[in-house]
């Protein structure tokens, strides 16, 4: 792989999202840190990764000045245990999947003095294999969400159906769309980010009102 390529990627995946223009994720979770440098040279500057140990190991072998340019965005289950390694080295966790999870994060937020950026993750297709609230779930304990003071909800991650056709992607992303401005009226949240949508059903997802994109095989493939 080299940089043409990345660029070249790129480029074919903003054409055919026109006109929209979410935030792409380059998701380096399963490529060295030449991957990053790459989809960094050719413009972008948000990483998605998903093993803290791994990702923290780039992170930290990155220059000094790519590193301060870049927002670094937890994207998979992350474990209780790892935590603290994670909210001293990411801009964003997009996976929190539990009450449980967002407190341990808040408290190892305010250890450090800062406020995470966060989003919540919803298993909108109800599929058991796949972690996040359910929507009555993340009704009932949103106003506690809300009282964590060492996070900063900023919106809503969901994974679709693995091979879902279009209708059904449809269905999945709009709900979450949904959600999202529920949330807002009626829990007076300001949340903007609508994280959805990978390499198989980012077309869908982009149509139906995401903000956010995590994109890996398109981009470095």
């Amino acid at each position: 792989m080299t940089n043409d390529v990345v660029e070249t990627n790129l480029l074919r995946l903003k054409q055919k999202i026109v006109p929209y223009t979410p935030r792409i994720i380059a998701v380096t979770k399963y490529y060295d840190i030449n991957a990053i440098l790459d989809a960094y040279n050719a413009g972008l500057r948000d990483f998605g990764e998903s093993r803290a140990n791994d990702a923290i190991k780039k992170i930290e072998a990155l220059p000094e000045n790519i590193r301060k340019e870049s927002f670094f965005h937890f994207i998979g289950h992350l474990q209780t245990n790892k935590v603290d390694k994670v909210v001293r080295y990411f801009d964003y966790i997009q996976s929190v999947d539990s009450m449980k999870l967002a407190k341990a994060i808040s408290e190892s937020a305010e250890k450090l003095n800062k406020v995470q950026k966060i989003l919540i993750q919803v298993n909108i297709s109800g599929e058991v294999q796949k972690f996040g609230f359910d929507e009555n779930e993340l009704r009932n304990c949103i106003y506690e969400l809300k009282g964590l003071e060492g996070v900063s909800i900023e919106g809503l991650m969901c994974m679709a159906t693995l091979g879902a056709d279009d209708r059904e992607l449809d269905r999945i992303f709009s709900r979450a769309r949904v959600l999202l401005g529920e949330f807002n009226e009626k829990y007076g949240l300001e949340l903007k980010e609508l994280s959805m949508g990978m390499s198989d059903d980012y077309e869908r997802a982009v149509a139906n009102g995401a903000t956010m994109i995590r994109i890996g095989r398109l981009l470095f493939n």
